[in-house]
């Protein structure tokens, strides 16, 4: 029971640097469609994303490796969360019927 509650807010924690991450990435895709400078933005995004996290799990696990291991859970956890979200969001609401490109013989 003691050791319960560190593993849970380490979980949260990874939880909550997983969506960072990934929202942060998935953001960034989305900025770089229309951006003049890409490269610019996912480097200085991976730079920016990676610090944090690092620093996160850094800080979270300090000496300890469950701590670390519930983090990673909760961060991959994450990752699924925020691959559902963007799934949905991108989505079409209407069936989209193939265009034909080519006339009929």
């Amino acid at each position: 029971m003691n050791e319960t509650l560190p593993l849970l807010l380490a979980g949260m924690a990874g939880i909550v640097l997983g969506a960072l991450f990934f929202g942060g990435l998935w953001w960034t895709v989305q900025k770089t469609v229309s951006s003049q400078r890409p490269a610019l933005w996912f480097f200085g995004s991976f730079l920016l994303r990676m610090s944090l996290v690092l620093l996160g799990f850094y800080g979270v696990a300090g000496d300890q490796w469950p701590r670390l291991l519930a983090c990673l859970v909760g961060f991959i956890f994450a990752r699924w969360m925020v691959m559902q979200w963007t799934q949905t969001a991108q989505r079409p609401t209407h069936s989209v019927t193939e265009a034909r490109h080519a006339p009929e013989s």
